[in-house]
């Protein structure tokens, strides 16, 4: 009775009522209080920024990584203080969209800048982020949900959808273009260039209208009685969550921007240590994911795995659906070519990465071993990727 009471009063303050009991005030609070180093830190990440700290040699530059894995954590605490509030399906579509329009901000930036290759730089980014997301994120997942739980349940018609949206996707974007023969070359013309752009935007759009509205039962948590204790902890207030939203922007900034300061600097170390460039473009990929791969981790090890899911197949589809049709415009205006086809190597990684996902994905169970074999995918790619 007395916590019925209390949630009477919290509604009754959030109004704008004058009797509000102390208990009820403290549980407001609670409500409404961010931790103070959430707030601070993406803070610090800008005035790095703009104090060019990831340029500087030595403790700046080791400053600067630090504040940058700090912007990473709190991206991951904002989200799912905004995910709590919006609620499932649509909080698993937070972090990925933000985090995809970010990505996209960087690869065009770094075109127009004309840094590495120019042409490539577009398809490589995209195939890092697809093979990091379908195979570590997405193992990962797995492993440490298997590990902690045995055996895990997903709602199988939400994957299935999203892993047929994933490959008609990547496959006109990443694998056509090495086999059509109006332009020499993994190119495509400019007509073939706005028919992909046009699909990946339509194909993301129409999946997105799935996942929110008209099948959004599809990416719910499976209702057998044996959800999480927290499932049904309070939402945080409206203004938590909009502070909460905002300071996850800010924290995705600085993750981003930092990065893309760093990249000289972990450029060099690459090459010093004797890898290929490649690598580069992993490590990159791999920063910008980090917030997403933590909280999809965070939420296999409540038992969460559809969450985990949500997150994994929305941020790859998020990647292709938002990053190939910006390129695209941004190339048409720049008139730049743009080399999209993947090699041959990468096409039988992806093609297996496919293969493997509907297996293991393909009957809404399970275990570790589905896990360790996405991370042995993921291995070889890595693998391959340095000794090629």
């Amino acid at each position: 009775m007395a916590a019925a009471s209390d949630q009477e009063a919290i509604m009754a303050a959030e109004q704008g009522e004058a009797v509000v009991t102390p208990a009820a005030k403290r549980a407001l609070l609670d409500r409404t209080a961010l931790p103070w180093w959430s707030l601070v830190i993406p803070v610090l990440g800008i005035i790095a920024i703009l104090l060019d700290l990831a340029k500087a040699n030595g403790f700046g530059a080791a400053l600067a990584g630090a504040v940058m894995i700090g912007c990473v954590v709190v991206a991951v605490h904002h989200a799912e203080v905004v995910a709590h509030k919006v609620g499932e399906p649509f909080g698993t579509l937070v972090l990925a969209v933000a985090v995809t329009v970010i990505e996209v901000s960087l690869i065009v930036s770094l075109m127009l800048s004309g840094s590495g290759d120019v042409a490539t730089l577009a398809r490589d980014t995209v195939f890092a982020a697809i093979m990091i997301i379908l195979n570590f994120i997405v193992g990962i997942c797995l492993l440490v949900g298997g590990i902690r739980h045995h055996e895990q349940r997903f709602v199988l018609r939400g994957v299935s959808a999203a892993l047929s949206v994933l490959a008609a996707m990547a496959v006109l974007s990443l694998v056509l273009p090495n086999y059509t023969s109006t332009v020499a070359g993994p190119t495509l013309s400019q007509s073939q260039l706005t028919f992909v752009a046009i699909v990946s935007l339509i194909l993301y759009a129409t999946f997105v209208m799935v996942q929110t509205v008209r099948h959004r039962d599809y990416f719910l948590p499976a209702v057998d009685g044996s959800l999480p204790k927290d499932a049904h902890a309070e939402p945080p207030a409206a203004g938590t969550a909009w502070i909460a939203f905002g300071a996850l922007l800010v924290a995705l900034v600085g993750v981003v921007l930092l990065a893309k300061d760093l990249s000289p600097t972990i450029e060099a170390a690459v090459l010093g240590a004797g890898l290929p460039l490649a690598v580069v473009g992993i490590l990159i990929a791999a920063l910008v994911l980090a917030p997403e791969s933590l909280a999809a981790v965070k939420a296999a090890r409540k038992d969460r795995l559809q969450t985990s899911l949500n997150l994994a197949m929305g941020s790859a589809l998020a990647t292709i659906g938002l990053t190939i049709p910006s390129v695209a415009i941004v190339s048409l205006v720049m008139d730049w070519p743009l080399s999209l086809g993947i090699d041959a190597k990468s096409t039988v990684l992806f093609a297996l990465s496919l293969l493997v996902s509907t297996l293991t994905l393909g009957n809404g169970r399970t275990t570790v071993l589905a896990g360790i074999v996405h991370l042995t995918i993921f291995a070889a790619y890595m693998f391959v990727t340095i000794v090629p």
